[in-house]
């Protein structure tokens, strides 16, 4: 990870625990692509875990990753890594916007999935390539150009709308408990300015204004 992708995600993901089921609290937690740990921090120092795991692909300088209030921080390639943990040894796993930087993130989750335990949950979130403004560039000005942030990350190697997201999950036999658009209190505010009905919403205009989705899923 650059210097400029530490910046891009180092305040805690608050957003994606705030998913963790009330039973799943207080437990071990494992994030991969912990950045500097700011979010297992966070979970650890406001009761969302006791015990903080973390991976990520690179050290990153003046972080948190060496704080000892990690009972252990990995750095390496998930895609590529022989992980130290036991099997069920995690009450929470989350992936909070790294499955599409990977080349093979079914696979990931496969390889994940025997660490939870099972009543385990893994939490994620996924960009939506479906946004509005992401379509408008590519589909009306002709330009699929890559930034430094944002949907088109030039780091992302994968795209999802909805539909691909929640296909991910069923076929590493996830059950999707919960899935939630980063921008659904925008879109009802807007929708209810305009008196659109809701199910409008549900099935087309939720899509086109998410920026990403919270996933919330369990082992089948």
């Amino acid at each position: 990870m650059d210097e400029h992708n530490y910046i891009y995600q180092q305040l805690p993901r608050k957003e994606l625990l705030d998913l963790i089921p009330q039973a799943n609290r207080k437990g071990n937690v494992l994030e991969i692509g912990a950045g500097g740990g700011e979010t297992l921090l966070y979970a650890k120092e406001h009761g969302f875990a006791n015990k903080i795991y973390g991976v990520e692909l690179c050290k990153i300088e003046n972080s948190n990753q060496n704080s000892e209030l990690f009972s252990n921080f990995i750095i390496d390639n998930i895609e590529t890594a022989i992980l130290p943990f036991e099997n069920s040894q995690f009450d929470v796993i989350i992936c909070g916007d790294i499955l599409e930087h990977l080349v093979t993130p079914e696979k990931t989750l496969e390889s994940l999935k025997k660490y939870l335990k099972s009543e385990g949950v893994i939490i994620a979130s996924i960009p939506n390539i479906r946004e509005f403004k992401t379509m408008k560039k590519i589909f009306f000005e002709g330009d699929f150009k890559y930034s430094d942030s944002g949907i088109l990350d030039k780091t992302h190697l994968r795209f999802f709308c909805k539909k691909n997201i929640i296909s991910l999950f069923e076929n590493q036999n996830f059950n999707i408990l919960k899935i939630v658009s980063s921008n659904q209190g925008q879109a009802m505010r807007y929708l209810k300015r305009l008196r659109i009905f809701k199910l409008f919403l549900q099935i087309f205009f939720e899509e086109f204004v998410t920026i990403r989705y919270f996933i919330l899923a369990e082992k089948k």
